[in-house]
């Protein structure tokens, strides 16, 4: 039997009540969710949310701000902080300034190429959200990853 004081139950307590508080994603609307502040932006912003093995979320960043209608995204700027972070898993997303929630051409194409990285480093692609002010679109949940 361990002997720890009151203090210390008490303060591993409090750590583990910090922990459980912790975001979790396991949808694309909870991405919606978690990105919301983007969904308004004038610009596209790329946005990378990396994941623990628990789908906890460790850290959440833009990776580019791109003009009105375009963002482009190169592999090592969205891979190198998930691998930093020690993620099992991403999901990526950005907003379309237009309001429109369909996924284009070139964000099709970059999708299948981060996916094919990710398969190489070992960190789970699970989706790519597309956000807007009315709503989302789920690259996962249509059955394009």
């Amino acid at each position: 039997m361990s002997n720890y004081t009151m203090t210390e139950l008490l303060s591993m307590i409090e750590e583990r009540a910090i922990q459980d508080d912790i975001k979790r994603v396991t949808s694309a609307k909870d991405v919606f969710s978690l990105l919301n502040e983007y969904t308004t932006a004038e610009k596209e912003h790329f946005i990378m949310v990396t994941l623990d093995g628990g789908s906890k979320v460790i850290n959440t960043r833009v990776i580019h701000i791109g003009t009105l209608n375009q963002s482009l995204v190169h592999p090592r700027e969205v891979f190198r902080p998930a691998i930093l972070d020690n993620a099992a898993g991403i999901i990526i997303a950005h907003n379309h300034p237009s309001g429109t929630l369909s996924a284009s051409r070139a964000d099709i194409q970059v999708t299948q190429r981060l996916k094919e990285v990710a398969k190489l480093v070992g960190i789970e692609l699970l989706d790519h959200v597309i956000i807007g002010a009315t709503g989302f679109y789920s690259f996962s949940e249509d059955g394009l990853l």
